[in-house]
């Protein structure tokens, strides 16, 4: 079945290049879109199948064998991030549709829009899958130059500010992982990651230290670890909501799946893993008073979005099968619900025409439905039981219990102050947004003549909320539910995910069968 490695990455490009031949023709664009979309999922969904029965499955691009080519490795640990990665891409292009209806496609550019979205996929999947350092790199340039794009759609001010702080970031990142990729070559003689295994193993410890800091402050800046996170507040709100929900949800990840596929198989139990656990603490703590301070949505989720990267770091730092395996059922449960607020906070600015706090006022009264979809995943991602939220951070802390160090305890500690502190910050969008009385002006009306969902009838002060906006966002609501309800076997999954990691033979052994050269 390796065949079908490499069809998460082939098939939303030639989706793009399809969309970017019907520019003429949104309809058509829309059709190509969803169906690439869906397509990705069902191979993703099917690459997981595969890995959990089989094992991890190669892919030697062009024939060439590694390490002279490149390879894709499909494990445990990225055909799960395939999976929710395409369900979460896929709803989120649907209500862009959506959105794009409800506004008359108006700031937004759909020739554009749908073949840099599946471009920005194809790049994300390319991530997930590159068996060496030089494709991984590729992979977040084609993420990044997408995403450029996707930041800046309708040219207003604030986006083209918020966008060329995101691209200085950018760039920067990218200038620091070339180089350490040149270093690990220059060291190494090789950047393929099965064969880095064994080779960084043999060089001294100072240099194998001075690249994997490198690394590290690479993929940190991406997946906005503090100190290096202070771009993401004033970037991503700026944005359209799919863009915003697309990218906190997904191009965070990335980053953080790249800082556990190195720290487990180039640099397992490396001499900063107690200063990543102090980053970890670090970035729990000052990203979720950054997000109790705020007073409009957008941003309050931009700063949780910072905090709770915080517990996957946790889990990566503590080193062990029960953190690791804690840590991939957190990175799987936020993307799914760190996506849905942002798309909430799409409809609460559709509906109250503002994602502020002080403007907003009223609507669990007069939007029940949008009530519910904000109620539901704010909960999770407090960690309330019994949902998802809870139970990885259940893992999590069980795993730092077992470690039983004094800088393990202090991250179990910072956890749940962090959960609790979530918990206010998210109790102040229901009191302000939805519980209180409305305010004095009241958002106008939808037209009548609006594609809407109804909870009281057209013209009625309900959910006036389009179909295509809320259908897509219910059913990101229903998925973070449904994690809950397979947890048990969603577990498992991390658990010989977390198993294989640390073992590094099955990865290893996968790209090379007749051993490492």
């Amino acid at each position: 079945m390796t065949f079908l490695v490499p069809l998460p990455v082939i098939i939303p490009l030639l989706g793009a290049g399809l969309t970017l031949m019907l520019v003429r023709n949104p309809q058509a664009q829309r059709a190509v879109s969803l169906t690439t979309l869906s397509a990705t999922l069902a191979v993703a969904s099917a690459l997981l199948f595969v890995t959990v029965r089989d094992g991890p499955q190669v892919m030697a691009i062009g024939g060439w064998a590694p390490p002279m080519g490149i390879v894709l490795v499909a494990d445990k640990l990225a055909a799960l991030m395939l999976v929710v990665s395409a369900a979460v891409t896929l709803c989120v292009l649907v209500y862009s549709i959506g959105q794009g209806m409800a506004d008359g496609d108006e700031g937004t550019p759909l020739s554009i829009y749908h073949p840099t979205y599946l471009v920005l996929t194809a790049g994300v999947t390319n991530a997930f899958l590159s068996g060496d350092l030089f494709n991984l790199y590729v992979g977040f340039e084609v993420l990044l130059v997408a995403s450029y794009v996707l930041l800046t759609l309708g040219s207003t001010e604030n986006r083209i500010r918020a966008g060329t702080t995101y691209v200085v970031v950018s760039l920067l990142s990218s200038v620091v992982f070339l180089t350490a990729l040149g270093l690990v070559y220059g060291a190494t003689g090789t950047l393929n990651m099965a064969q880095l295994a064994g080779r960084l193993d043999d060089l001294p410890g100072n240099l194998t230290l001075i690249l994997h800091v490198m690394l590290l402050l690479a993929f940190g800046i991406k997946a906005a670890v503090f100190p290096l996170a202070a771009w993401l507040p004033d970037s991503y709100p700026t944005a359209p909501a799919p863009v915003t929900a697309v990218f906190a949800g997904l191009l965070t990840k990335v980053g953080v799946y790249a800082i556990i596929r190195t720290e487990t198989l180039l640099f397992p139990g490396g001499r900063i893993t107690d200063f990543l656990m102090v980053f970890a603490l670090a970035t729990m703590i000052m990203g979720i008073l950054g997000a109790v301070a705020q007073s409009d949505i957008k941003r309050l989720l931009s700063f949780t979005l910072i905090s709770h990267i915080g517990y996957m770091l946790f889990g990566v730092g503590l080193s062990t099968i029960s953190g690791l395996s804690g840590a991939i059922f957190y990175v799987a449960h936020h993307i799914t619900i760190q996506t849905t607020l942002f798309l909430v906070a799409g409809l609460i600015e559709q509906r109250g025409g503002t994602t502020s706090l002080e403007r907003l006022g009223g609507m669990a009264r007069l939007t029940p439905l949008l009530s519910v979809l904000f109620f539901v995943p704010a909960l999770n991602l407090a960690g309330i039981p019994p949902f998802s939220g809870y139970l990885g951070k259940l893992g999590l802390i069980q795993a730092g219990v077992d470690v039983a160090t004094p800088l393990a305890y202090l991250l179990v500690a910072g956890g749940i102050a962090t959960s609790l502190l979530t918990l206010y910050a998210i109790s102040r969008v229901w009191n302000l947004a939805f519980w209180r009385s409305p305010q004095a002006e009241t958002p106008p009306e939808a037209d009548d003549d609006r594609d809407e969902a109804t909870t009281g009838g057209p013209g009625q002060p309900g959910s006036l909320l389009p179909r295509l906006m809320v259908a897509p966002t219910f059913a990101l609501v229903a998925l973070t539910i449904l994690l809950t309800v397979v947890a048990g076997p969603l577990f498992e999954i991390t658990s010989q995910a977390a198993t294989d990691l640390i073992a590094r033979t099955p990865y290893i052994e996968a790209v090379f069968p007749d051993g490492a050269p």
